[in-house]
């Protein structure tokens, strides 16, 4: 198995990675002192619960949980405050009280809302992330929970960090191709902004990456939260290192927005926004290297380089004023320097940004 450790003081939590371990996760639960006398509150969604759900709950009942769930519709939209006030109501239902834990059964959007239940229910309870996704091997690492608004992705949320993070590789088995090319996105992120040695092995394992191999994406996972641990163990509310980890995400949240929280997967998103942020350093004077090896990279995976054509220009950039990453008329964004290093940019001019997002979608024609 492997094992990291978010460094974060008395807070510090591990992250389980092997195939298998939801076959013998009540074990890892009652090494954490997960009690068995409150209610344990069980999150995932309809793609997720048909698949795994019924065994969780059996497997931790068999060992002596008192285990209850809740299911919500799977998509980006079921990061909603109504949603929210639903599984508020399901807690209170249960039972569930300052000893309960709120498990997150599925992707990054079931690790955002339960997380976020957790981190508001009673003032904050514990709180396990399960993630079965590729892309949530960012997400559920670091404790950022939230929910969306109309106006802007993540806007309401909480630093809620985990008891601990379970990632049995077999749940990535079920995924659709469309999916897994989505996690990876998030994957090579953390090699264009950590590690360009990460880079250079994602771009000769590309085959066996999108063929699921296990040995590989072990691997690739591991190292990819790796570097999330490492930038979050020494900045955990994003005062400064951690911002760096919003690699492609001011354009490629905005994207989001616009498109209405469902035409675009994340990690399809954040590939066009890391393509744009690389097109924003070649401005900056970077060697262009960057940008078209970030680029090839993207388009071997199968992912979009390219906004759709039919996307509003002045929308994307309304979005991107909403972000949290917009300060005092400005716009913020995570540059590449060198293939496997960043650094944060606090006044991009807009003209730069608008002209950017035009070209970006210029190449979609």
């Amino acid at each position: 198995m492997r094992e990291l450790i978010v460094e974060l003081g008395e807070r510090s939590y591990p992250i389980y990675i092997e195939a298998g371990l939801l076959d013998r996760m009540a074990t890892i639960f009652m090494e954490h002192a997960i009690s068995k006398k409150s209610p344990i509150l069980i999150v995932t969604d309809t793609n997720i619960a048909p698949l795994y759900l019924s065994k969780v709950e059996k497997h931790l009942q068999q060992y002596g949980f008192i285990v209850h769930s809740a299911v919500v519709t799977a998509g980006e939209a079921a990061k909603s405050l109504t949603n929210l006030e639903s599984l508020v109501g399901s807690a209170l239902e249960f039972g569930l009280d300052r000893r309960s834990a709120i498990v997150a059964l599925g992707g990054g959007v079931v690790g955002d809302l339960a997380g976020t239940l957790a981190a508001t229910y009673m003032r904050g309870i514990s709180f396990i992330q399960i993630p079965t996704t590729i892309l949530a091997h960012d997400s559920s690492v670091g404790g950022k929970v939230a929910v969306n608004h109309p106006l802007a992705k993540n806007i309401i949320g909480a630093f809620h960090q985990p008891q601990f993070v379970l990632y049995d590789l077999n749940t990535i088995q079920s995924l659709p191709l469309r999916e897994v090319k989505a996690g990876l996105s998030e994957v090579v992120k953390h090699g264009f902004i950590w590690d360009e040695s990460f880079v250079s092995w994602c771009e000769e394992n590309v085959s066996n990456l999108l063929q699921l191999d296990a040995e590989s994406l072990g691997y690739a996972l591991y190292n990819g939260c790796s570097v999330k641990a490492n930038v979050v163990s020494q900045d955990e509310r994003e005062n400064s290192l951690r911002a760096i980890l919003n690699l492609g995400h001011t354009i490629g949240h905005a994207l989001e927005a616009v498109a209405g929280y469902g035409e675009l997967l994340h990690g399809e998103a954040i590939s066009i926004g890391m393509v744009g942020s690389a097109m924003l350093a070649v401005r900056y004077g970077v060697d262009e290297q960057v940008y078209t090896r970030t680029k090839a990279l993207l388009e071997q995976l199968g992912l979009p380089t390219s906004i759709p054509a039919h996307f509003d220009v002045d929308a994307i950039m309304r979005a991107m004023m909403h972000d949290k990453k917009f300060r005092e008329g400005h716009m913020v964004f995570v540059v590449p320097t060198a293939m496997g290093t960043v650094e944060i940019k606090e006044n991009v001019p807009v003209s730069w940004v608008r002209e950017i997002v035009e070209q970006l979608k210029r190449e979609a024609s």
